[in-house]
């Protein structure tokens, strides 16, 4: 199965995302930078994110994006289906039908054996994406990350997040 690029990009945004305080954003400006991205290419896929509510958008100065939801409930395959879709990868175009001397429909009364395999095979791999999530995602780089890895994550965090004003009238 082929992703587009934006799922890499949505998911470590998401994970960059997940250990925000509820009242912590970051732009998309900042993100973008962080992973060499242009910033108008990331909205694109953050704002996908936004309409199916993985993220929120935080409008003003001080505004960007934070989870709508806690990490543990937003897996791999919420974000992979926000950004490229929820049409299946293959699409049968029932071209054993095709060729000289063509058969009528009641011929083939089941599905077609390599569409039902393909079919079965997707299901698979969107029932594993689902058993991950962002919070698996941030265990996981926490455990086996090198501590340089960590500590320029860490500067990289504290240079970016945006303390929302909470106390409004």
């Amino acid at each position: 199965m082929k992703l587009s690029d934006g799922v890499e990009a949505a998911i470590h945004c998401a994970s960059s995302l997940a250990g925000l305080e509820p009242d912590e954003t970051i732009s998309a400006a900042d993100l973008a930078h962080v992973y060499g991205l242009s910033s108008t290419y990331l909205v694109k896929h953050l704002m996908k994110m936004v309409s199916v509510g993985i993220l929120q958008s935080i409008p003003g100065p001080k505004g960007g994006y934070r989870l709508a939801r806690d990490a543990k409930d937003v897996t791999l395959k919420d974000i992979v289906f926000a950004v490229d879709g929820q049409s299946p990868a293959f699409r049968c175009k029932e071209i054993r039908r095709a060729g000289p001397k063509p058969l009528p429909s009641d011929a083939y009364p089941q599905i077609c054996g390599i569409n039902r395999a393909m079919l079965k095979a997707e299901k698979a791999y969107h029932e594993a994406l689902a058993q991950t999530s962002l919070h698996d995602l941030v265990v996981e780089h926490e455990a086996t990350s090198d501590d340089r890895v960590l500590a320029r994550g860490c500067q990289l965090r504290d240079a970016m997040v945006r303390k929302q004003n909470t106390n409004r009238p």
